[in-house]
């Protein structure tokens, strides 16, 4: 789409929202720091669900380092009047700890005094802080001209055909800025911001749908459809029913695997063992009574050797005494 024609598509929108809503306009009494906080409740959801989350942190706690510190979950339940509680109190703990790590304090008040650009890009470099917490805070805390943009937003505008889907993914609305002026910024975010919520909040609504129509004609084309949920959870029912003949016929296939003849050749193997051992036990048996008589037999050639050379000795004795009793 040309530039000419989006920004036209905008100003369209600008002058349609006009007619259906009013413009809602924050206390001027409120910090930066209240508008952060505000900011990060006010995403995807009503001005009057986020006035309700901010009063009800600034009552139940007693600064912002205690929100700091506590837990998503406990703060979830403090803004539960919000469209997505948890993910808006995960915000609010990652803007605190951005700010506090940056600034070490939670007073944002001196940075009205400083330069613009050098706030906010100090705001996008702290970690989980969304783009439309940004564009909030540089519009209502540090008087920039930033349209704050968030999922809400997109969405109607990608309907509205004024961002296409490549766009709508990176988050981006290009020329808004240069097609409403500073002066008419803040109302045109009210205005708009209370339309793409309802549009985000009840997509098949009859009274939304018509209020867009109204704006262009061809975002019939681009709604959201009811029917393509049912189509695709009707396609897993049939599964189940092809299936199902499938598991009738499993036991036919388990019928042939007979693990019982498996374990027979093992039980016969287990049988044999124990005969082998008898002919082993059989064997040692007779080998044993062979040894034992072997070894009384040496016993007793020992003692015969040992008479024989005794009576040997003892005969040859007197023999020698009788040959020198003749030499005499």
């Amino acid at each position: 789409m040309s530039a000419k024609n989006r920004a036209d598509l905008i100003v369209k929108l600008h002058k349609a929202v006009k007619k259906e809503f009013q413009p809602i306009t924050p206390p001027s009494n409120r910090t930066v720091i209240d508008h952060a906080i505000y900011a990060c409740c006010l995403e995807n959801s009503t001005a009057e669900e986020a006035d309700e989350s901010l009063a009800k942190l600034q009552e139940n706690y007693f600064d912002w380092n205690e929100v700091r510190v506590t837990t998503d979950r406990e703060l979830a339940t403090t803004v539960k009047s919000l469209t997505d509680p948890l993910q808006a109190a995960t915000r609010v703990k990652k803007m605190l700890y951005g700010i506090f790590e940056t600034y070490y304090q939670f007073d944002l008040e001196f940075l009205k005094k400083e330069n613009l650009g050098k706030a906010v890009q100090s705001f996008s470099k702290m970690v989980g802080v969304t783009p439309f917490a940004i564009s909030y805070i540089s519009q209502h805390g540090l008087g920039g001209h930033s349209i704050p943009t968030d999922k809400a937003l997109l969405n109607l505008m990608f309907v509205l055909g004024i961002i296409s889907e490549d766009e709508a993914a990176k988050g981006k609305i290009p020329g808004i800025e240069r097609a409403i002026p500073k002066a008419k910024g803040i109302e045109f975010a009210s205005l708009v911001h209370q339309l793409a919520v309802a549009f985000h909040k009840t997509p098949f609504s009859t009274i939304v749908r018509n209020q867009i129509l109204k704006i262009e004609s061809s975002a019939k084309d681009r709604f959201p459809k009811r029917g393509g949920k049912k189509k695709e959870e009707a396609k897993p029912a049939k599964k189940p029913a092809a299936k199902a003949p499938a598991k009738e016929a499993a036991p036919a296939k388990k019928a042939p695997v007979k693990k019982p003849a498996a374990k027979k050749p093992v039980k016969k193997a287990a049988k044999a063992k124990p005969a082998a051992k008898k002919k082993v036990a059989a064997k040692k048996k007779k080998t044993t009574p062979t040894k034992k008589t072997k070894k009384p037999a040496a016993k007793k050639k020992t003692p015969v050797k040992k008479a024989a050379k005794k009576k040997a000795t003892k005969k040859k004795a007197p023999a020698k005494k009788g040959a020198k009793k003749k030499g005499r």
